[in-house]
């Protein structure tokens, strides 16, 4: 694939496939092919807006067209495993949104057929592919706070959010952990893996989503993470890491920081900002780039956001469900807690 431009096919049509889209068209080395959606009308109006050649109405047409290299896949994530999977088994490699499934069953469902045909799958967690965030990490692997003793993060929006939207449905994996959780679940596992131990506590709905959620995340080292996300309340969406000589405080919009500051013991605070060169802060390019830089070298899966940390992210969102009590339609009894490794809280 050296040396050319990746095709790219497009998975739905809603606000995200949208938002990817339309930082995708400006990489020079991109090129997007195909749309699918669940109606051929919806495609065919996608297409328009963003000049795409190809509009079907149908998953399985997209998957088996063999002009594509990598299908974005931006369905609801109650569709994730069913659309992921499609492309999958056609050959196709995936850039998959987050939460990357419902469950960690669904993810290592994913996983395992990904790694069986040898194909291209990563999770779109555009914050781990986040220049700054990137030097943030370097900067903490590299002991600039000592050793991390504590980790918070919180992610938060005011709503009100009607009965009938997606994040009161449960139908849909609805509630606040799944749609805003994982970015402060998959920030605190950037930086010290997957917790040994999970309490969590959350105020549900009365359809039985969360609407917010506390958790905290103990580890064997010694070191704690408290991570909140709430769909009743606007929060700073702000993070901190804290170590044995130091502090590292991201203001808000920690998953897409324009700027963090550094604290560190007998020393003025350092401040690190964004580098215009790097575009907008909130660019999902960043990660389409990551993308086609793996498959260009023939990588199935990316350093920047590996499959076993997004299986580790998935088997602790599981694990706080079990323990605040949210379970899906199709889910049985029992069957998050019993994937999940660690210790009950």
């Amino acid at each position: 694939m050296t040396g050319q431009k990746v095709r790219w096919g497009i998975l739905a049509t809603g606000g995200m496939a949208a938002r990817f889209t339309a930082d995708l068209v400006d990489l020079p080395d991109a090129e997007v092919v195909a749309v699918a959606s669940r109606t051929e009308a919806s495609a065919k109006a996608f297409a328009e807006r963003f000049g795409i050649p190809r509009a079907y109405g149908d998953w399985e047409t997209l998957a088996r067209d063999e002009e594509v290299d990598v299908v974005y896949v931006a369905t609801p994530h109650s569709a994730h495993r069913a659309a992921a999977g499609l492309c999958l088994e056609a050959g196709r490699n995936v850039l998959c949104e987050k939460p990357f499934t419902l469950n960690a069953r669904e993810a290592q469902e994913l996983v395992g057929l990904a790694r069986a045909r040898g194909s291209f799958l990563m999770e779109a967690m555009w914050m781990y592919c986040n220049p700054l965030v990137r030097r943030l990490k370097t900067l903490v692997d590299d002991g600039a706070v000592g050793e991390v003793r504590s980790v918070q993060a919180d992610f938060g929006l005011a709503g009100p959010f009607p009965a009938a939207h997606r994040l009161r449905d449960p139908a849909q994996g609805g509630g606040a952990l799944l749609d805003l959780g994982v970015y402060p679940v998959s920030f605190v596992q950037l930086l010290l893996g997957e917790p040994s131990d999970v309490a969590a506590r959350a105020v549900l709905s009365e359809e039985g989503v969360d609407l917010q959620t506390g958790a905290l995340l103990s580890y064997e080292g010694g070191a704690l993470a408290s991570v909140h996300c709430s769909i009743v309340g606007g929060t700073p969406n702000s993070a901190s890491i804290t170590g044995s000589e130091g502090r590292v405080d991201v203001p808000g919009g920690f998953f897409f920081p324009d700027r963090f500051v550094l604290h560190r013991d007998g020393r003025d605070p350092e401040e690190f900002r964004a580098d215009p060169a790097d575009g907008p802060r909130d660019s999902l390019g960043h990660e389409a780039r990551e993308v086609m830089r793996a498959l260009r070298a023939g990588e199935t899966e990316s350093p920047l956001v590996p499959l076993d940390g997004t299986l580790a992210v998935m088997r602790t969102l599981d694990a706080i469900r079990d323990r605040v009590g949210v379970r899906y339609p199709g889910e049985h009894p029992g069957e998050v807690a019993a994937e999940r490794a660690v210790t009950p809280a």
